[in-house]
C-alpha cells in the first residue's frame, strides 16, 4: 500500500516577514504606476477615485500573500497556501459574538484615556483625523474596504499566515496570538487604533486557535468593523458611551461583564465543534 507524503508546515519567520512587506510593497508600487501612467496618457488623476482606493488595497494584500506563498510557502512545504473556512455549530457563534461587543467596550474605555490633545498628541491626532477623514466620502466605499476586504485580508495575513506559522514554528499560541496581535496594532500606525487592534487580534486569534477555522475571525472582524462604521455614518463618532449618552465607566463596566462572562463559557466550559484541514 503507497504511504500518503507526508507534507511539512510552513512557518513564519524573517523571510516571511520580508515576503509579506515586500509583496504589499510591490502590489503598491504597481498600482502607483498605473495612476502615473494615467496622469500622462488620460490626463486622469486615479489617487483620489473611490475606486481606486479599493483597487490599491487589493492588489497589496493580495501581492502579500501571493509572495509568501510562492516564495515562502511552497518551497519549503512543497504545497500552496491552504486555509480551513470551515463553519462550526451555532452556540459557537452565540458565544463569540457577544465575547466581542465585551471587548469592544473595554478597548473603547482604555482608548479614550490617551489623549488627543498637547504639544505630541494633539498634532498627530489633527493629522490621523485628516488622514481618515480623506480616505473616501462615499458610504458603500467604505463598508466594502471596512466590512468586507479588511476582515479577509486582514486575517489571512495576521492570523492565517503570522499567527499559524508562529505556532508551526513551535511557539506556544498564546505567544504566538499576542505577537500577531501586536503586529496588527502597529500596522495601524496610531496609538488611537493600536489598543482596540491588539485587543480585537487577540480575541481573533483565540477564537481562531479554538476553531482552527479563518471564517470566525473573519465573521467578527466585519461584525467589529461594522458596528464602528454604523457609529461614524449616523453620529459622526465611534464611541459607544457618547452615542448612547451614559459614562465610559457604564461601558467599561458592562465591556467587563460581557467578555469575562463569554470568555469563560466559550473556553472552558463549551466545547467546540469543527473540522481541521
Amino acid at each position: 500500500m503507497e504511504e500518503k507524503p507526508v507534507w511539512k508546515k510552513f512557518i513564519f519567520d524573517g523571510r516571511g516577514v520580508l515576503a509579506l512587506v515586500g509583496g504589499f510593497l510591490a502590489g503598491s508600487f504597481f498600482m502607483s504606476m498605473l495612476n502615473v501612467i494615467s496622469m500622462f496618457v488620460f490626463n486622469v488623476n486615479m489617487q483620489y477615485q473611490d475606486y481606486y482606493l479599493l483597487l490599491t488595497n487589493a492588489a497589496g494584500f493580495l501581492s502579500a500573500i501571493f509572495a509568501f506563498d510562492y516564495f515562502v510557502c511552497r518551497p519549503s512545504t512543497g504545497k500552496k497556501l491552504d486555509f480551513n473556512f470551515s463553519r462550526t455549530n451555532l452556540v459557537t457563534y452565540l458565544l463569540i459574538f457577544p465575547m466581542m461587543l465585551g471587548m469592544m467596550f473595554i478597548a473603547e474605555f482604555i482608548t479614550s484615556q490617551i489623549p488627543t490633545t498637547g504639544p505630541f498628541f494633539g498634532g498627530y491626532y489633527e493629522y490621523f483625523s485628516r488622514l481618515m477623514d480623506q480616505m473616501s466620502n462615499d458610504k458603500a466605499t467604505l463598508i466594502i474596504l471596512a466590512v468586507i476586504m479588511a476582515p479577509i485580508f486582514e486575517e489571512i495575513i495576521f492570523r492565517g499566515i503570522i499567527q499559524k506559522g508562529l505556532i508551526n514554528k513551535g511557539l506556544k499560541p498564546k505567544t504566538a496570538i499576542i505577537i500577531s496581535a501586536v503586529v496588527f496594532g502597529l500596522v495601524h500606525m496610531n496609538p488611537w487604533q493600536f489598543v482596540g487592534a491588539v485587543l480585537l487580534g487577540c480575541v481573533l486569534g483565540l477564537v481562531y486557535d479554538k476553531t482552527k477555522s479563518l471564517l470566525l475571525p473573519i465573521l467578527l472582524h466585519a461584525f467589529n468593523n461594522l458596528i464602528s462604521s454604523i457609529l461614524i455614518f449616523y453620529n459622526k463618532t465611534e464611541s459607544f458611551a457618547d452615542t448612547f449618552k451614559v459614562s465610559e465607566w457604564l461601558i467599561l463596566a458592562v465591556g467587563i461583564v460581557l467578555f469575562s462572562t463569554f470568555y469563560f463559557l466559550f473556553t472552558k466550559k463549551y466545547r467546540v465543534h469543527y473540522n481541521e484541514n
